[in-house]
């Protein structure tokens, strides 16, 4: 790259940046406009750019760009607008990932929906991970492959072409107009894709959804490292891996953690672990019960991303549907699965179950002998044969800490998976890296779980390793002390505002382990009609939570975490967790996360100043 204006601009920037560019794995809501997103964080960088200021302060006050570091973030964000302008592109036509496969499989998903013909080209060897022969039967991907020695022997394609290139300078593109996407690959920090021609932007939003879903954005640490090469234009080398002391402490801490006695499997991200199960099972499904449909058991309200990725499994593969499974608001999991699994064994199909214990936003815990029971129980087909038994997929994230699959626990007998989000208490909010684990009924399904965690290049990173090697030992204290403080402001809102209607486990249920440190609040409203009533705590919501992030700046967020390290987090599920639920079945009221590390007393006091103004 040779805009010297525009490396020296970029050169301050990397000096000044705020730390929370590095650091951060949550965005704020209350700087975030999730239908302008990336185009919005840019649009003002530009503007800096153009005015040559690069302070901290202007820096800082960038609105967030996109959601989670998953779908992008400032680093990201700035490290494809300099692509673009080297390129006379619109940043939008560059797309950076963690994982080297993922852009492919990408364009592959798209083109198989519309019936596009794919040709992948290639300089050298594909990544290692990139398995045809199971994209094909598995992903129902349809693609031809060809290698050549450079873009120049590229010829037009009916359809789109990749061309796939695996280099130190992963900057660097030679533009071709008979290549569609451009991806350039390192081998340890992930990718760059270029979308070529205008012809191919119906295909940016749809990358970027599966950037969003099924893995993430080139991380912080790595887009900062390419950056910083094209300041000082060095070469980025091939960079060794140093993950395997922490890998070793990471697996033995969650062998602790969890009480299974198998081995986990860690990703870069939550959904990234649950992609890898969800394709795992399908691909075990697709060869033991062969013909057979499969059906994905998820709750229609639960978190938004588990049940968008679980659609866009389904989109792609005909024997494959998705079920809902209410278990909030009046609605009971156990009887749910118990009808669900009936109608399912009746149709001899395969069942994978989906849920969160306890439940989001809603905070529920079933039955669990009895949910044992309706898991456990032999179903027969209509034609009287034994029915497929079903895979338990447990998240986890509200609780880690309560063992559920170790031996004599209460999964310990059904075939059960349990994962968590690593952006929440397992990192501390310090990285999104994500993890699984199995029964011992289910440790024969890791292997194909693994298998697709490779496909997609979605392990997690080095630096995600380090961050939980470093914070998984303390976990466990950490869910203990964030509950105690949530538990005294729980019992400070029913005495302040009794009125008001709060989802939180009972002393019970916190005595058995399951201890959360987040509850919803359902404020009390009023009006004529339902209508009235609706609006009227929909406009308490938003009262209280801006009045909460105005008045202690320092330690409340409108934010979408859980499990940090301080301070205290307010959403709107059906606005942020909830954003792509059907309407019907999103839940707008508040959902509040505390940490260990807060003022409580400050937080009751604002609360208290809260009620009195109603």
């Amino acid at each position: 790259m040779n805009d010297n204006k525009t490396l020296h601009y970029l050169k301050d920037v990397l000096e000044n940046m705020p730390t929370a560019w590095l650091k951060l794995t949550t965005h704020r809501l209350d700087i975030y406009d999730e239908g302008l997103a990336k185009t919005q964080f840019l649009d003002q960088f530009e503007n800096l750019f153009r005015d040559s200021n690069s302070k901290e302060t202007s820096l800082s006050e960038l609105p967030t760009a996109f959601d989670y570091i998953r779908l992008g973030h400032p680093l990201s964000c700035v490290l494809e607008w300099v692509i673009a302008a080297s390129n006379k592109l619109n940043p939008n036509h560059v797309i950076s990932f963690s994982s080297k496969t993922m852009p492919a499989l990408a364009i592959l998903r798209k083109n198989l929906l519309e019936n596009r013909n794919t040709q992948i080209i290639y300089t050298g060897a594909l990544p290692g991970s990139f398995d045809a022969e199971v994209l094909r039967k598995i992903y129902g991907y349809k693609f031809e492959l060809k290698r050549v020695a450079n873009t120049e022997d590229v010829a037009e394609f009916n359809g789109s072409t990749i061309f796939i290139s695996q280099q130190d300078d992963i900057c660097a593109f030679d533009l071709n107009k008979n290549i569609d996407f451009f991806i350039n690959i390192h081998p340890n920090l992930g990718s760059i894709l270029l979308v070529n021609g205008g012809q191919n932007e119906s295909y940016i939003s749809e990358i970027q959804h599966v950037r969003r879903r099924e893995t993430i954005a080139m991380t912080p640490a790595n887009s900062l490292a390419v950056l910083r090469s094209l300041t000082e234009l060095s070469s980025l080398g091939n960079m060794h891996s140093r993950s395997g002391a922490n890998k070793t402490s990471v697996r033995a801490s969650l062998k602790e953690i969890t009480g299974a006695n198998t081995t986990a499997l860690v990703a870069s991200s939550g959904l990234s672990i649950q992609y890898a199960i969800l394709m795992g099972l399908i691909h075990d499904a697709v060869q033991k019960h062969e013909g057979k449909a499969i059906k994905i058991i998820v709750p229609p309200n639960c978190y938004g991303g588990t049940n968008d990725q679980a659609r866009r499994v389904a989109a792609c593969l005909d024997h494959v549907e998705v079920l809902d499974l209410p278990v909030d608001g009046g609605h009971d999991m156990v009887q749910s699965i118990d009808l669900v699994l009936n109608n399912i064994a009746a149709e001899d199909a395969v069942p994978y179950i989906i849920a969160e214990i306890p439940t989001n936003p809603r905070v529920e815990v079933p039955d669990l002998l009895k949910l044992k029971s309706v898991l456990s129980a032999v179903r027969k087909t209509a034609t009287g044969k034994i029915a497929v038994d079903p895979v338990f997929i447990l998240d986890q994230t509200f609780c880690p800490n309560v063992y559920f699959l170790g031996e004599g626990e209460v999964l310990s007998s059904i075939r059960a998976i349990s994962y968590a989000s690593g952006s929440k208490f397992p990192s501390g909010g310090q990285c999104t890296a994500g993890y699984c684990v199995a029964n011992e009924k289910a440790d024969t399904l890791m292997g194909k779980i693994e298998l697709h965690l490779s496909i997609c290049d979605n392990e997690a990173t080095d630096l995600q390793y380090e961050v939980l090697a470093r914070q998984l030992p303390s976990m466990n204290q950490r869910i203990y002390d964030a509950y105690l403080n949530t538990r005294d402001f729980v019992n400070f809102i029913k005495e302040t505002l009794p009125e008001a209607k709060i989802n939180f486990v009972s002393e019970e249920l916190a005595k058995e382990g399951f201890t959360p440190s987040v509850f919803s609040l359902d404020l009390p409203t009023k009006g004529s009609s339902d209508e009235e009533r609706e609006v009227y705590k929909r406009t308490l919501n938003h009262k209280l939570i801006q009045l909460m992030i105005t008045e202690i700046p320092d330690e409340s967020k409108y934010c979408v975490s859980y499990g940090q390290l301080k301070g205290c987090y307010w959403t709107i599920p059906a606005t942020s967790t909830q954003g792509t639920t059907k309407e019907g079945d999103k839940d707008y009221i508040a959902r509040v996360s505390l940490s260990a590390n807060m003022d409580l007393d400050l937080h009751k006091k604002v609360f208290s100043d809260f009620v009195a103004e109603i």
